[in-house]
């Protein structure tokens, strides 16, 4: 009988993702097992375990890379912009790009069970996308295009509008196609930038 060929590290570790991201298409992060990932693998019912402790693990893996493919996503569209105000805009235009294209890990990175354990190691990869978002905030109002303050309370708000708009959209819930979404991301964008202005604006007066 020939031995069997030794699991190549990096081949089994990416396809036990790739099984786990389209079992979660199918039942959600809350139902898929170890075990069902393993068998659509095509690997043995223990071999989840030569990468990840837990069901918990996994899920942790899927949504690190989901937030590393997020920050890819909003640097490359922000390369294409001629000034911070443009990049910030186009940085949720990213965002959106990613959750079309990447739905069921935008699932599991904001909608997943939390994990009992802290996992640092993937939570770095949330706070590089969060921080590639505030630093374009930052830059912006470096050149006078939003208010000054704290850069945080400005990257929230523009991240709860732009992530607003991707759950709608991958939820089949705005009447726009694909082309369509992208195109009101860019509007949705400058609506907040010259929203943030405005209350800046109304809350010197009131002042």
């Amino acid at each position: 009988m020939a031995a069997k060929r030794p699991y190549h590290r990096v081949n089994l570790q990416q396809s036990l993702l790739d099984s786990a991201v389209a079992l979660i298409g199918e039942v959600g992060p809350q139902a898929f097992t170890l075990r069902e990932v393993a068998r659509r693998a095509g690997v043995s019912h223990n071999a989840p375990y030569r990468h990840f402790h837990d069901k918990d693990d996994l899920l942790a893996a899927v949504a690190a890379q989901g937030f590393d493919r997020l920050t890819e996503s909003m640097k490359k569209a922000m390369a294409k912009g001629r000034d911070a105000a443009e990049r910030l805009r186009l940085a949720g235009r990213g965002y959106v790009e990613f959750a079309l294209r990447w739905p069921r890990h935008t699932l599991v990175m904001f909608e997943g069970p939390k994990p009992a354990e802290r996992r640092p190691e993937h939570e770095e990869s949330a706070r590089r996308a969060f921080q590639t978002l505030r630093d374009a905030i930052a830059a912006a109002q470096t050149e006078g295009a939003l208010p000054k303050g704290d850069p945080q309370r400005l990257a929230v708000a523009a991240w709860s509008g732009v992530h607003g708009l991707a759950k709608l959209a991958i939820g089949g819930q705005i009447p726009f196609d694909a082309k369509e979404t992208l195109k009101f991301a860019e509007y949705l964008t400058l609506v907040l930038e010259r929203g943030m202005m405005h209350a800046a604006s109304d809350g010197r007066r009131r002042g």
